[in-house]
């Protein structure tokens, strides 16, 4: 029996199922897009939609959506122009739509209408007809609500247990098994949910920009603004290749089933809530249930690519030749200098790789092999909290027509968006295609290995050093460890920072054992080369609370003292052990950083708190180190052990 379904708005389930019908494909070429400015708007109808051929159908969208354009009275556009971002044109199409309809149906779907890599235009009409809390701002961009979640669930996350990948997997609260019977009744869930709906959106998009390593990936979901959020974050595919999406392909895609509007019955053996969020890695297959949150599909991929790159090219490879994702931004230098920012969400992964003197490879995840970086994703997500141009301009203008917003609260009668209003969620988001920077490195990989690695943390405790150089044994033991604190909002429940751990800067969307990656770090590192730092954007001058976070305008004129060579070029008598921890920090300004921000126990003294305040502190955080790597310290050598802090 199917389950009885509650769309965003909470339609009521069908009582006759209607007559057997062909799915109508709506299938388009991608549109140029362009900034439009005016207020936000909504749908001017919700009327039934008639179900035709599919050009009847595409001809009366483009009217629609038009229509509504210029009753907008957005400016800055022509009539021709608005017409050309709204293309719909059919193109040589036709065979490849009916190929992946055909698809859909062998996987038990079976609906009226199927928009299939539809162009951003055709999105947003949908979204604003049939999705509540959908309008366009006054930059353009589409403004969405994810409903109740509005963060990740990590604790909701599950790995089906099979035979091929037991021994990978690295069990436990990470990853938590799951019976191959319990996916099946989720999986079922989900398919009977998406066949209630009459129109689905199928999104065709690659995991990865290097043809010899890229996984192509399907999304399966109900909601328009999931589909054109996956068309942001995944790399799109070219017209040439689409035949790689077709059953004949000799690689099939990795399907992620989203039926996140309907929840998870929590009588099924392993559920501990109404969401869900569980992989497949034999079927090659992700279910999603009762959560709307877009991030869980984003970060779903990165889970497979977690799980397949170390395998690639071949298993048996020496771990500096295989493949190493990598939970990091990453840009490259008029040098071809690369640098890799590892870091957790809210520690500047972002706001910091978005820099206008150098190209940007990407924002997020990557992938560091035998020839080089790639970037695994076709988009950016950013956070949006407190967003200002004059802050984060890169990011500030890619928000426009095609970008999603997520949780943004705006004004009804200008459409203007108040960054600051963090009344849904202090997970406020965007997220938007990589050619939306001027200066994004497209396509998105380079044959270049990395120059400098940086390890960003957010210190709540006010501990760490603003900028520390780091051995090869003090990389890895930071690296292992993965500090930083939780920013509020980005994973449900978090309200304001709180000291963890994560192991590799991403232990939710590991796979194998932290010390698998941690061998492939090392030894690329050794094979390459590479100075590394510590970043602490976090707090300065005392813990969260009475101290203050780190100003931007520092962390960013540290990070260019390590692009310029300013950092590399010190003497050793210009660096200073830090006490407990033993970092190396600058005894002296580093560009308009003052010493008393570089130098932690100054900063302290100068807000007024006393050096026994600062050392029993750091003593606290030194055990919080400790204790969290003794779960790693079997797996790892005596130095690196020994590069940690010492009480």
């Amino acid at each position: 029996t199917a389950p009885t379904p509650r769309g965003p708005s909470g339609p009521p389930p069908r009582t006759r199922s209607p007559p057997p019908r062909r799915p109508t494909a709506m299938l388009s070429r991608l549109a140029p897009t362009r900034r439009i400015v005016g207020a936000a708007w909504r749908p001017l109808s919700t009327s039934r939609v008639c179900h035709g051929a599919s050009a009847t159908r595409q001809d009366k969208v483009k009217a629609t959506l038009v229509q509504q354009l210029k009753q907008a009275e957005l400016k800055g556009w022509t009539p021709e122009e608005v017409k050309a971002a709204l293309s719909m044109e059919i193109g040589s199409k036709g065979i490849h739509v009916q190929d992946i309809v055909n698809q859909v149906n062998e996987l038990a779907l079976d609906v009226e209408e199927i928009y299939y890599n539809s162009p951003a235009g055709v999105l947003y009409e949908q979204a604003l007809r049939y999705e509540d809390g959908s309008a366009i701002v006054d930059s353009g961009a589409l403004a969405v609500k994810s409903g109740k979640k509005t963060g990740r669930s990590p604790l909701d996350k599950r790995v089906v247990f099979e035979e091929a990948s037991a021994d990978d997997v690295w069990w436990g609260k990470v990853n938590i098994k799951l019976e191959y019977k319990s996916f099946l009744t989720n999986r079922e869930r989900a398919v009977d949910y998406l066949n209630t709906r009459k129109r689905l959106y199928v999104v065709d998009g690659y995991g990865g920009w290097d043809p010899e390593y890229r996984v192509p990936v399907r999304v399966i979901t109900s909601r328009a603004y999931h589909a054109l959020f996956m068309q942001n974050m995944l790399v799109p595919p070219t017209e040439e290749e689409l035949v790689n999406f077709e059953a004949s392909a000799e690689k099939k895609p990795f399907v992620i089933f989203n039926a996140g509007v309907f929840p998870a019955n929590r009588q099924t053996q392993g559920m501990t809530s109404s969401t869900s969020v569980a992989v497949s890695f034999k079927r090659g297959e992700m279910v999603i249930l009762g959560t709307q949150y877009a991030g869980e599909m984003k970060k779903g991929v990165f889970t497979i690519m977690n799980y397949l790159m170390p395998l690639m090219p071949r298993r048996e490879l020496p771990p500096a030749d295989r493949a190493l994702p990598l939970h990091a931004s990453a840009n490259i230098g008029q040098d071809n200098d690369v640098s890799i920012f590892f870091g957790l969400s809210g520690t500047g992964k972002t706001t910091l790789s978005a820099d206008p003197k150098r190209d940007l490879i990407g924002d997020d995840e990557h992938v560091w092999h035998s020839k080089g970086v790639f970037n695994i994703e076709g988009g950016c997500y950013a956070k949006t909290i407190g967003l200002t141009r004059e802050k984060e301009p890169e990011i500030y203008d890619a928000i426009r027509f095609g970008s999603v917003l997520e949780n943004v609260v705006w004004d009804e009668g200008t459409g203007r968006v108040d960054y600051e209003d963090v009344s849904i969620t202090e997970n406020t988001r965007v997220a938007y295609p990589l050619k939306y920077i001027p200066n994004a490195r497209i396509p998105a990989k380079v044959e270049h290995h990395p120059k400098q690695i940086i390890l960003l943390t957010c210190d709540a405790f006010g501990v760490l050093p603003p900028i520390s150089k780091l051995t090869q044994d003090q990389v890895m033991y930071h690296f292992i460890s993965g500090y930083t604190a939780k920013v509020a909002g980005t994973e449900e429940g978090v309200k304001e920072p709180e000291a963890t751990f994560s192991a590799c800067f991403g232990a939710p969307f590991l796979v194998w054992h932290p010390s698998v990656y941690a061998e492939m770090l090392a030894a690329k590192l050794d094979k390459y080369g590479a100075t590394a730092y510590l970043v602490n954007t976090g707090w300065v001058g005392g813990p969260y609370g009475t101290g203050d976070r780190c100003s931007l305008k520092y962390t960013r004129q540290l990070i260019d003292a390590i692009h310029d060579g300013t950092l590399a070029s010190l003497p050793d008598s210009e660096w200073e052990d830090m006490p407990v921890f033993g970092l190396k920090m600058p005894r002296n300004n580093i560009k308009d950083v003052p010493k008393e921000i570089l130098r932690p126990q100054d900063a302290w003294l100068n807000n007024g708190k006393s050096a026994e305040e600062f050392a029993k502190v750091a003593g606290n955080l030194a055990g919080l180190f400790q204790k969290n790597f003794a779960e790693f310290a079997d797996r790892c050598s005596p130095a690196v052990r020994n590069a940690g802090p010492k009480l």
